[in-house]
């Protein structure tokens, strides 16, 4: 097995670099990545030991359980329909207790081996503005899955073994994504680990019951960087554009250069910050959860949600007019502070109502293609 000396030196031989010309922060990057790599696997041994275990005794216990039934019977002879049920119920409620601990301690597990990438999402959700609100997806699933608790817990718990391959799956990805410093792929293993641990522990039923408490949790992971700014600078544009045609069609003469807005008085440079990609993920969000909550028609839910896209650009466009219109009233100093972040809310709970519209609108359609039959 190489050595950790080797493997480094083995990556600066591939990188081509000689050791004299390597700063001090090649070497402590290098070495804590792979560090990391090395201690995961170690960190992972605990999980998967208890699963091929808890699996193993899982097939023991049936047999087990069944021989000695079988063996009471002769000793007693015929049994009566009333202990058959008793011994039934007894085995149900012993599995369900023995799948909760199962539950609990894969989970401490998850969240031990789990612990730097979900610090580092919590600092995300501080620092950055974009996703604040993911700190608000785990509280709204933990909601959904109490309020429903009396609709998944008497579904019963039947294990399936495909529930652990998709967990070793989830434990790969992991590993590759620390080795590649993937942030968006480590943290969405974490998705497919808890999709797999409630297939194998608790199986199919249980899992579909809580199948958009878990896809969720979707909203809480920030988007890939790729991702986000092949977004970020489209949006930007139709920002200005939408802007600079609603300054012009309220009679202040405006000229538009790529994201620059002239003004008579002052120059509105429409940045990363106001492509409105924040608004757009926060309402998109906020959009599938009213949804889920509100209204049990799919089609509609979907309708919504889609109608949430176009909705937050056209307000974040109005939002953009309106600093514009203030700009030139009353000079740059409200394009920060207090008033801009007024604006931001203010346009958002407009592009929520505009959601809240639409969604009458929907349901006054279906009235009118579906009407209520009157018996006389």
């Amino acid at each position: 097995m190489p050595t950790l000396p080797y493997i480094v030196f083995s990556q600066i031989r591939r990188a081509r670099v000689c050791p004299q010309s390597l700063g001090i922060d090649f070497f402590r990057n290098r070495i804590g990545r792979l560090i990391e790599a090395s201690w995961i696997p170690q960190s992972m041994l605990p999980i998967v030991v208890y699963i091929l275990g808890s699996r193993a005794m899982g097939r023991m216990l049936p047999l087990a359980r069944k021989s000695a039934v079988s063996v009471k019977g002769m000793e007693d002879g015929s049994r009566s329909l009333g202990n058959k049920t008793w011994e039934k119920n007894s085995s149900t409620e012993m599995s369900k207790t023995r799948a909760w601990f199962d539950v609990l301690l894969l989970s401490t597990l998850v969240v031990i081996m789990y612990a730097p990438i979900l610090s580092s999402l919590a600092r995300q959700w501080w620092d950055d503005p974009n996703y604040s609100h993911g700190v608000f997806v785990p509280v709204f699933v933990a909601y959904i899955l109490w309020s429903e608790r009396d609709r998944w817990r008497v579904l019963p718990f039947r294990t399936n073994n495909f529930g652990l391959a998709i967990m070793l799956f989830a434990i790969g990805l992991r590993i590759l994504a620390t080795l590649g410093a993937e942030l968006f792929t480590a943290r969405l293993s974490l998705l497919i680990l808890i999709s797999g641990m409630v297939l194998f522990l608790a199986g199919c039923q249980v899992l579909r019951s809580i199948a958009f408490p878990v896809g969720y949790l979707i909203f809480m992971i920030p988007l890939p960087a790729i991702v986000y700014y092949q977004l970020t600078f489209p949006l930007q544009l139709w920002a200005s554009r939408l802007g600079a045609s609603g300054l012009v069609a309220l009679g202040i003469h405006t000229v538009r250069e790529g994201n620059l807005l002239f003004l008579p008085n002052c120059t509105l440079n429409v940045v990363e910050a106001c492509s409105g990609i924040r608004s757009l993920l926060s309402l998109l969000a906020a959009v599938v959860a009213y949804g889920y909550l509100d209204e049990p028609s799919t089609w509609k839910r979907t309708a919504l949600a889609v109608a949430s896209i176009p909705v937050a650009i056209a307000t974040n466009g109005l939002r953009l007019v309106a600093t514009g219109v203030l700009s030139f009233f009353f000079g740059t100093a409200v394009d920060y502070g207090a008033i801009h972040l007024a604006l931001g809310l203010f346009f958002f709970a407009l592009a929520f109502l505009s959601i809240l519209l639409i969604h009458k609108l929907l349901g006054l359609l279906s009235r009118y293609q579906n009407p209520e039959r009157v018996y006389l």
